[in-house]
């Protein structure tokens, strides 16, 4: 689902930018003697690579911020310099701001909240009718004025920039959303159909942390220190089980 996400995000902003949408009536690749827009993606990861990717292939000026430097030397390798890898601080998200026509929120901080990367008063030094699409809404969203929207009303303006906010983005595009799913999902499914829970969890380590909750006790630390509970470990669980 990230990877869709993260392909959806360049799509749903680039029509954002459109005039009638209320952007700035930017064209993401330009036309020959008028630059290309360009786009800021905050965070490497796979929603952010896809987004990359997309604006990538469709001749926009692209940049990506990370705070692991070993994540930017593999995409700074991968995509041999076409997108600009700069390390993530508040100078360089400044920057962006200014110079964005887009930037896509693809921070993810697993099991916990997003964090505000972008707050109001940044959106001042914004171009007027730039676009900021935020993947990390599901998270609570990494922009200070994020708030969830639907496919029905996708966007809303706030100072003058494009919100796009849609939770659950990859509901847009069902057909290949739930096929990518169930290619990804069924592997786990059958584990857990022939072997039972706890034995399908033993005998993979990588399925192991899935274990959220179990009995009362929350196994995964990340939703026990956003709820302010204690968690315990779930290799211990599935032992005593």
């Amino acid at each position: 689902m990230s990877t869709v996400a993260g392909r959806m995000a360049v799509q749903a902003g680039a029509h954002s930018l459109e005039k009638a949408q209320g952007g700035a009536g930017v064209l993401l690749p330009g036309v020959p003697g008028v630059a290309p827009g360009k786009v800021t993606v905050i965070g490497g990861g796979v929603v952010g690579e896809n987004a990359a990717r997309m604006a990538l292939g469709l001749g926009a000026e692209v940049t990506i911020l990370d705070k692991s430097i070993a994540r930017l030397e593999v995409l700074d390798d991968r995509y041999q310099g076409r997108i600009k890898t700069v390390y993530s601080t508040a100078d360089a998200l400044e920057t962006a701001t200014r110079e964005s026509d887009m930037i896509i929120g693809a921070v993810l901080v697993p099991g916990a909240a997003a964090p505000k990367l972008i707050t109001r008063s940044m959106l001042a030094d914004m171009k007027p009718g730039s676009v900021l699409v935020d993947v990390a809404i599901d998270q609570g969203g990494c922009f200070e004025t994020s708030k969830p929207t639907t496919h029905a009303e996708p966007t809303y303006i706030v100072d003058g920039v494009v919100h796009y906010c849609v939770a659950n983005m990859p509901g847009a595009v069902a057909r290949t959303s739930t096929q990518g799913l169930t290619n990804a999902t069924l592997p786990f499914v059958l584990a857990l159909a022939d072997k039972g829970w706890q034995q399908a969890l033993r005998d993979d380590p990588h399925f192991l942390p899935g274990l959220n909750v179990h009995a009362g006790q929350v196994t995964y630390q990340a939703v026990a220190d956003a709820f302010g509970l204690e968690s315990s470990d779930p290799a211990s669980v599935v032992a005593a089980n």
